[in-house]
């Protein structure tokens, strides 16, 4: 079948536990009913039906959550029905620790989209990812057909359908693995002018550092003026690194940030803090040779601010595109239309919707 056939099929796929799904929410239900996350899924499942509780072995000593007791795992009875609202990071690692546990009755939220007037919300994600399917599916099909290897096929294929339908048993293949995150084989890293672009608290710098310590410099821009002190004390052994507490966008300027968010602390309209941005190349005046790229949605804009460097020292790129549906064709399509001589390749980190990197190699 072809990349919209097998994209397609997952939307019109049948539901996996229909019947289950059906006895959960039956108010008839004689088994105990719990729900496993806590996010805007679970708190959709809590407010269509009474649950007993909300397994969580982190908590830190929460006794509630959205009214519900918060349990450990396990406390639950092995006859209980849970609902898997996991959708971000470890989807398929929740249902094989609930296995493990000796429970068998395990719906994914996905099940209960599927239900017949279930009426259950869509995560952001999906409304978001069919949406712009349907609106670009020609789009996704030229990103799929430009991809480098079968590999990077074969995760936007997967990525492509859970975003479709949070169902995790497309994420089957995959682990998480952040600390391999940017950092690929194929793009074969050495004596780099790196710049890290959404430093946060140094962490991929430090990661940078490690694997490639012959490297020639370093500038981390992260406006956070409490991640950029961690970044500094937490790089203090290593050289070569300037650290500059400015966001990176398409103009010189000032901007809402909303620092409160640790690593996903993003520009925001409703941020509380204003940071200074300024262009990558008004920032930096010699050659680059890395850029990676994770700034919650705004790599786009910071990109735009690139365009002297990428038009004239072609470096190597490791760009998020997860934050959003569209980023996924409309940031290869601009870094292309500035220089098309560049390899093209994706990768995926976690179980689920988050952490996807596009990478760009000079030919």
């Amino acid at each position: 079948m072809t990349f919209e056939m097998l994209v397609e099929s997952a939307l019109s796929a049948l539901p996996r536990r229909g019947d289950l799904a059906a006895v959960f929410l039956s108010e008839n239900c004689k088994f105990p009913r719990y729900v496993i996350g806590r996010n805007e899924e679970a708190a959709a499942v809590l407010g269509r039906v009474s649950v007993d509780g909300v397994i969580d072995d982190y908590a830190n000593n929460l006794s509630h959550w959205c009214g519900v007791p918060v349990c450990s795992l396990k406390s639950v009875p092995a006859t209980a029905i849970v609902v898997n609202c996991s959708t971000s990071i470890s989807p398929v690692a929740v249902i094989d620790n609930l296995n493990s546990a000796g429970l068998n009755n395990i719906l994914n939220y996905s099940d209960l989209l599927k239900v017949k007037d279930g009426k259950f919300p869509l995560p952001w994600f999906v409304k978001q990812q069919r949406d712009d399917w349907q609106e670009n599916h020609l789009r996704w099909k030229s990103l799929y057909e430009r991809l480098e290897d079968e590999q990077s096929k074969r995760v936007l294929l997967d990525v492509c359908r859970y975003r479709l339908t949070a169902d995790p048993e497309y994420m089957r293949g995959y682990a998480v693995r952040l600390k391999d995150q940017y950092f690929e084989d194929f793009m074969r890293y050495g004596q780099e002018t790196f710049v890290d672009a959404g430093g946060f608290d140094g962490d991929t710098t430090e990661t940078f550092c490690q694997r490639y310590p012959d490297y020639a410099s370093i500038f981390l821009f992260e406006p956070s003026s409490k991640n950029i002190t961690a970044a500094k004390e937490r790089l203090k052994h290593w050289g070569r690194i300037n650290f500059l507490q400015l966001g990176l966008s398409d103009q010189v300027g000032t901007l809402s940030f909303n620092a409160d968010a640790g690593s996903a602390s993003a520009v925001s309209s409703a941020g509380s803090e204003i940071i200074e941005v300024v262009t990558l190349d008004e920032a930096v005046h010699e050659p680059v040779s890395f850029i990676k790229m994770d700034l919650e949605g705004w790599e786009l804009k910071a990109l735009s601010g690139s365009k002297g460097h990428i038009l004239r020292h072609k470096p190597k790129l490791a760009i998020s595109v997860y934050h959003g549906a569209a980023d996924f064709h409309r940031i290869p399509e601009f870094i292309f239309s500035l220089n098309n001589q560049y390899r093209l390749y994706l990768r995926h980190y976690t179980q689920g919707w988050s952490e996807t990197v596009m990478f760009f190699l000079p030919i």
